[in-house]
């Protein structure tokens, strides 16, 4: 099992492993969670796929496990900024816009996290590895972003989770109820462990 990074700038170092992404990301969240999002060419994609993004791959033998976006808050794609602050400034309709207590961040240390997936057919036995290792390349690469702490959108069970594999996660929102889920905003705090 193997974690990658990818950017507009490496992805061209790693074969089909980026194209792979977008199409796990499809069949997660078109096909098994019935989402209507864009698509082409059997991929998933939406405005927050720009340069500015990066993207964390947990893959084996060139098939995708286990991805997650990474979006700087300081990003801009004409009127997009990043999927929370947009949510909240009323541009996504599928979002409550008081989705967060505060103002949403713009900050050079301050990323998101997004299209958060684990693929449906990893055994039950491998999934908390896969998990670990996702968790740990987005912590390790939102590091060397210069982020000190991570936001991101995500199941309301998310947080206990995530605090009993170690992170220092703080709730920064109501809990939502999201199509079918019920989901919450979170701040992964990076900063005590950046060194």
């Amino acid at each position: 099992m193997q974690t990658t990074t990818l950017s507009f700038e490496n992805m061209h170092n790693h074969g089909e492993l980026f194209a792979n992404v977008f199409r796990a990301r499809r069949q997660t969240f078109i096909v098994q969670n019935k989402w209507d999002l864009p698509e082409a060419d059997g991929m998933e994609y939406d405005q927050y796929d720009t340069p500015a993004s990066r993207w964390v791959a947990v893959h084996e033998l060139g098939r995708v496990l286990a991805g997650v976006r990474l979006t700087p808050t300081t990003a801009r794609c004409g009127i997009y900024t990043y999927m929370i602050k947009d949510a909240q400034r009323g541009l996504l309709d599928t979002i409550p816009q008081d989705l967060l207590y505060e103002e949403a961040p713009v900050a050079d240390h301050v990323w998101e996290s997004s299209r958060i997936f684990v693929s449906h057919d990893v055994p039950a036995r491998k999934r908390n590895r896969v998990q670990m290792h996702l968790i740990s390349e987005m912590t390790r690469s939102a590091r060397e972003l210069g982020a000190s702490s991570v936001l991101g959108l995500i199941p309301e069970n998310g947080p206990r989770w995530g605090r009993r594999v170690g992170l220092d996660i703080d709730v920064i929102g109501r809990v939502m109820q999201i199509g079918d889920t019920r989901n919450v905003c979170i701040r992964i705090n990076l900063a005590d462990k950046l060194h």
